[in-house]
């Protein structure tokens, strides 16, 4: 699955986000689409997300005072990227700076990226 360009309408449950996490690897992204910072990381998410990672769901919460999903998290800042898999919140990354980590991040969470001819190549 490529990155997701859109914030969700409606935030999804935390259960039904830990539910999908059980089912494969999640980026479960906070922010506002008004938010510089988070604006600045959607470049370096798109990079990230270049080339692989088609099994990871990608879900933009639009946080914001009161939304729960986001205080079950525990965000604080924007954007907050929490990786998750097996149910469980396997990374987080707080107003990322490079692409770079995101990659690691993903890798820590997918197990692969595609290659040039490859449709996955599975990384140690």
């Amino acid at each position: 699955m490529p990155m997701n360009p859109h914030y969700a309408l409606t935030e999804p449950l935390r259960d039904a986000v830990d539910t999908l996490s059980q089912e494969g690897p999640v980026l479960v992204e906070f922010g506002a689409p008004w938010c510089p910072h988070c604006l600045s990381a959607q470049a370096l998410l798109e990079s990230a997300f270049e080339g692989g990672h088609p099994d990871v769901r990608h879900i933009k919460v639009e946080d914001g005072k009161g939304q729960a999903l986001g205080r079950s998290f525990k965000v604080k800042l924007w954007p907050t990227l929490i990786f998750m898999k097996g149910g469980q919140e396997v990374q987080r990354l707080v107003r990322p700076t490079s692409a770079d980590e995101i990659r690691r991040a993903l890798l820590a969470i997918d197990g692969h990226e595609q290659g040039p001819g490859d449709r996955a190549t599975i990384r140690p």
